[in-house]
């Protein structure tokens, strides 16, 4: 079994019965799925503990138990093919390598569910997923949260799994597309990566992508032709997913633009507004998505209550694309003229948005804020669809259930609940 190791076997293989060796990589990637969920916790543990658990205790562990099973082949042949792994150990350790392998599934569905986790978090606060309720599990690791909905999501849809396809062996099909998809996709970010961030030159970047793309394409290839047999389902399931996403991204700049049509200049507002209105001793906060116009909070405030603060902030909270932005550069000031002030906070989409924390640091914008002193006025806008440009029908309806039930930003953005005002909009898209 010690010449299982080299891999001239392989190329062997291929040489000699090329179409079967293809249609087997389907089966082979297999015997290496999990390292996928290994990393999955990288934001937990940092690349090197990983790195090295991987490299010196979890591969060596891999190809010790594919061995030992090709030995038991060897030795046994039809009467160990029905299950390799557990005719590895005498009847009577079945039950405790039954209880290993529970506890081994155990741990790699944690590290798939904390990753969907991350995903998750950074995809909302890059823009293509709703505002949704995450808890923090930890006070000194940011990367600890638990979001009640995609924990939820997940159970459902892997009891619906099990009931559906009622085995493990005919499991692998979705198994092995959704693993070597998600690999191929990888390749297409390190493409990204290579090019756009850390500018490698063409000539070595190529090379290394073509190795990369020919053993993931391979993989994801051969898996293609388990798509009649269950591969259909993770695709079905990305297929859904992805619509998800773009429609949120998509009606979520044309509802920015369509506000954006509609909103008034800040120099005409103050002009105009400032010096006709009563002025009231405080600090408002109107939360806006761009940094330019009057919000409609505002307008709907003065339309209502006929009355302006002392010292009013436009605030605007933009996630930019890198993990983490540094705390001293966050908070962007303009001096807008007769106690306005128009106040930009950036952070990164592995960060959480802390607006009265962030708030605290700025003292460049009048006198230090304080929350008992500060009212937050937010907008919260109902969705019309209609027959405009943009998205079709059933996708703005799509869009605006989503919006419906989306996360309040008084809790994403940590706000005091007994210092928010919500005024509500409705919107064209």
């Amino acid at each position: 079994m010690l010449w299982a190791l080299s891999p001239h076997y392989a190329v062997e293989f291929f040489i000699i019965d090329p179409e079967r060796a293809f249609l087997a990589l389907g089966s082979v990637v297999l015997a290496v799925t999990g390292a996928e969920a290994l990393y999955a916790d990288m934001g937990h543990f940092g690349r090197k503990p990983i790195g090295l658990s991987w490299l010196f205790f979890v591969l060596p562990a891999l190809i010790l138990n594919y061995m030992g099973q090709g030995a038991l082949l060897f030795r046994d042949g039809r009467e160990a093919l029905v299950s390799p792994f557990y005719n590895l150990a005498p009847e009577s350790l079945q039950l405790p390598l039954v209880i290993l392998a529970t506890m081994a599934a155990v741990i790699a569905s944690q590290a798939v569910i904390s990753g969907a986790f991350s995903v998750t978090q950074q995809a909302i606060q890059l823009g293509f997923i709703p505002r949704l309720r995450i808890e923090h599990t930890s006070a000194s690791t940011a990367g600890q949260i638990y979001i009640p909905l995609v924990n939820g999501a997940l159970m459902v849809m892997v009891i619906l799994l099990v009931l559906f396809f009622r085995t493990s062996s005919n499991l692998t099909s979705a198994y092995g597309i959704a693993v070597t998809g998600a690999m191929f996709i990888d390749t297409c970010l390190l493409g990204v990566v290579l090019f756009r961030l850390w500018n490698w030159p063409k000539i070595a970047a190529i090379p290394l992508l073509a190795i990369f793309f020919t053993v993931d394409g391979a993989y994801f290839a051969a898996n293609l032709t388990k798509v009649p047999a269950g591969g259909w389902f993770p695709l079905l399931v990305g297929f859904i997913i992805f619509t998800f996403l773009t429609t949120w991204s998509k009606g979520r700049q044309l509802m920015i633009d369509r506000m954006h049509e509609a909103a008034m200049p800040i120099k005409v507002f103050i002009g105009s507004a400032a010096s006709s209105a009563s002025r009231v001793p405080g600090t408002a906060v109107f939360m806006t998505s761009t940094a330019d116009g009057v919000p409609h909070a505002l307008l709907h405030n003065l339309k209502h209550n006929k009355v302006l603060h002392e010292r009013v902030i436009l605030l605007t909270v933009k996630i930019v694309g890198q993990p983490y932005w540094p705390a001293h550069d966050r908070a962007v000031r303009e001096e807008l003229g007769d106690g306005f002030h128009r106040l930009v906070l950036r952070y990164g989409f592995m960060e959480d948005a802390d607006v009265p924390a962030a708030l605290r640091q700025v003292h460049n914008c009048g006198a230090d804020f304080k929350m008992m002193d500060t009212s937050f006025f937010l907008s919260r806008q109902t969705l019309l669809a209609s027959d405009k440009p943009g998205m079709m029908i059933w996708r703005e309806k799509l869009f605006a259930w989503m919006l419906r039930n989306a996360e309040s930003a008084m809790e994403f953005f940590r706000l005091p609940t007994n210092r928010v005002v919500e005024l509500g909009s409705q919107v064209e898209i």
